[in-house]
């Protein structure tokens, strides 16, 4: 196998600069347990890569060297909870690097996002450990006590995401609600918001440098809004949420610019991935407000990428959105 491709890896190189300050804004909210993902994943992802191109016997380097399993490692990263204990992360990696990716024979062939399949397989196996995320930044040591699960007083750390607190809220407003729950922020998850406006900020740099185009995230963020507006009620006790808190709480903004852009998963025309983002971020809406799970994003884009063949013929059959 020849050296990789250059403009693959250049526009990894750029995926993985975007992503930086979606990291360091967790790292800021979450404390360092973000940097001891990032390595998990990161080293669970390279070596199964590794070790099942040996197996079925092609270069390893230049497939290591194109910068795509490092991408799904940083996305992983970003959307599992950042105190996990250590082989959450690991597990996650090597299915998305294993079955996700290398299943389907590697770079370019898969017919799913890698990560999201790594993402949903933890969240359905094991979705306790998948709700524990920090109610403040921890400690560098404190995040090694836990990540190397020598530290088992998650209460200590732990509380429940605005997600969370909306999907089992009974009485309270959403006014009360904000001001009673650790999870809330200024207008949308207190950890959250923060790293959702920094993939915002990495997107646009994605966008400018025409890495990806704009027609995937618009439909997602625009079906989420649209959704969430029209089921919005205001401030009562079963309000599901405003638009803006749907827009900057969860993994929205990874979801619209990093996740449902996915080029070899998604679709190939551009009416196909406006259509597609919009379906995800209807999906997205759907299962956290109705589903049993509060954040939805692995489950819609996987049902999405189902739809990709059939969303590509249908645009097919119609003039083209303009770039």
């Amino acid at each position: 196998m020849a050296n990789p491709d250059p403009r693959l890896r250049k526009a990894m190189g750029l995926v993985l600069l975007a992503c930086l300050p979606g990291l360091l804004a967790a790292l800021w909210t979450e404390g360092w347990g973000v940097l001891f993902s990032l390595l998990l994943c990161a080293s669970s992802a390279l070596s199964c890569e590794a070790a099942l191109l040996a197996v079925r016997r092609q270069p390893v380097l230049p497939a290591l060297n194109d910068g795509s399993a490092l991408v799904t490692a940083v996305l992983l990263a970003i959307a599992l909870p950042v105190q996990a204990p250590w082989w959450l992360p690991v597990t996650a990696a090597g299915i998305a690097i294993g079955v996700g990716k290398q299943a389907f024979g590697g770079v370019g062939r898969n017919l799913f996002n890698p990560a999201m399949v790594g993402y949903a397989f933890v969240l359905l196996n094991f979705p306790l450990h998948m709700t524990h995320w920090p109610s403040q930044a921890v400690g560098f040591i404190d995040s090694l006590q836990l990540v190397s699960g020598s530290d088992s007083q998650i209460d200590a750390w732990a509380g429940p995401t605005i997600l969370d607190g909306l999907r089992h809220n009974r009485s309270l407003t959403i006014d009360e609600l904000f001001a009673s729950h650790s999870g809330f922020g200024k207008f949308g998850g207190r950890n959250s918001e923060w790293v959702n406006l920094a993939l915002l900020f990495g997107g646009l740099f994605l966008l400018q440098r025409k890495v990806i185009s704009w027609h995937a995230p618009a439909g997602l963020l625009a079906g989420l809004f649209l959704f969430s507006l029209l089921a919005w009620n205001g401030s009562g006790s079963d309000s599901n949420g405003s638009p803006l808190l749907h827009l900057f709480s969860g993994s929205t903004m990874l979801a619209a610019f990093f996740i449902a852009t996915e080029p070899v998963s998604g679709p190939k025309t551009n009416l196909a991935r406006l259509l597609f983002g919009f379906g995800a971020g209807a999906l997205v809406y759907l299962i956290r407000t109705w589903g049993n799970y509060p954040d939805g994003t692995a489950f819609a884009i996987l049902l999405m990428n189902l739809a990709v063949p059939a969303l590509d013929r249908f645009a097919l059959r119609r003039p083209q959105v303009s770039p």
